[in-house]
């Protein structure tokens, strides 16, 4: 029997294709989608401040100060203080903290069960996908907003609430978009091979199909990022969010929008600034990612 030549090591790894460093992946997505790489700086400037707010605070965001109410920007208050002589700024820095915070909570608990419901509908299908379906149909009627408002004033206002509250509205947009993958990749050729040598159901649903829908995963909880942040404003405006005293972009509104906007205009401009900013940061970052992780939107 011939004896099969020996191929260096050396000579394997110059054939076999070279990962591309991270720094080159990320110039090539800032010069392919430029809006896209606004929405990230704009998200990471927001995760900095979040981080940091305790060293960017220039004031103690719950402390009141009945000498300073309505203050103007001034050098002690660079955006004002509030009717109760809150600075706005200091407020604004550490409302970041709690919008991310509401935000990430909310998006990845809605998702990750959306999609563990959305797999095992589109895999196991029969009568589990058509009760499953029939139920995300009865939750996706309601509008975001809405659902989460009944949720929020069942549960209570309270930070925990808050988060559970919004993620219900985002399980069945989970659902529908991972089911949807799920249906596309049972019927392909190595999940068909995975089952022919003896895979368990549970097995190929986890391990060879959930892995092939983290693109589409991505997208949504990077889309619905924006929109669970945009809700907790709006649940915090209403009076059912976060509660006092941690401090909400969206209460911050709440407490000046009507009785002091003319009077003090600062009060509602930089807050809604704030949050128009992370909303459409979010909402860039979203859709460049779908450009870039969806096959069918690559030739564009």
């Amino acid at each position: 029997m011939q004896a099969q030549p020996h191929i260096p090591m050396a000579q394997v790894s110059a054939l076999l294709p070279r990962k591309r460093p991270w720094w080159k992946t990320l110039v090539r997505f800032a010069r392919s989608k430029p809006l896209g790489t606004v929405g990230g700086v704009v998200i990471l400037f927001m995760v900095l401040v979040a981080i940091f707010a305790n060293f960017l605070a220039t004031h103690d965001p719950t402390a009141t100060n009945a000498q300073a109410t309505f203050a103007p920007p001034s050098r002690e208050f660079w955006l004002g203080t509030d009717k109760l002589g809150r600075d706005i700024y200091s407020r604004i820095v550490h409302g970041a903290r709690v919008s991310l915070i509401v935000g990430l909570g909310s998006t990845i608990l809605g998702t990750v069960v959306g999609g563990v419901l959305g797999l095992l509908s589109g895999y196991f299908m029969g009568k589990l996908d058509l009760t499953l379906q029939r139920v995300m149909d009865i939750m996706q009627a309601m509008p975001l907003l809405v659902l989460a408002l009944v949720m929020v004033a069942a549960l209570g206002p309270s930070l925990p609430n808050v988060i559970i509250a919004i993620s219900i509205p985002i399980i069945p947009r989970a659902a529908r978009v991972i089911r949807s993958s799920t249906l596309q990749i049972r019927s392909m050729t190595y999940v068909e091979a995975a089952r022919a040598i003896g895979c368990g159901d549970w097995r190929i649903a986890f391990l060879h199909i959930l892995p092939n829908t983290l693109g589409p995963f991505i997208v949504l909880a990077t889309a619905q990022l924006g929109s669970a942040i945009l809700t907790e404003a709006s649940l915090s405006f209403l009076g059912l969010g976060v509660p006092e005293p941690h401090p909400s972009w969206g209460r911050m509104l709440s407490g000046a929008a009507a009785e002091f906007a003319q009077r003090a205009p600062w009060l509602v401009i930089f807050p809604g600034v704030a949050i128009s900013l992370a909303v459409f940061g979010f909402n860039l970052l979203g859709d460049a990612l779908r450009d870039v992780l969806d096959p069918r939107l690559r030739g564009r």
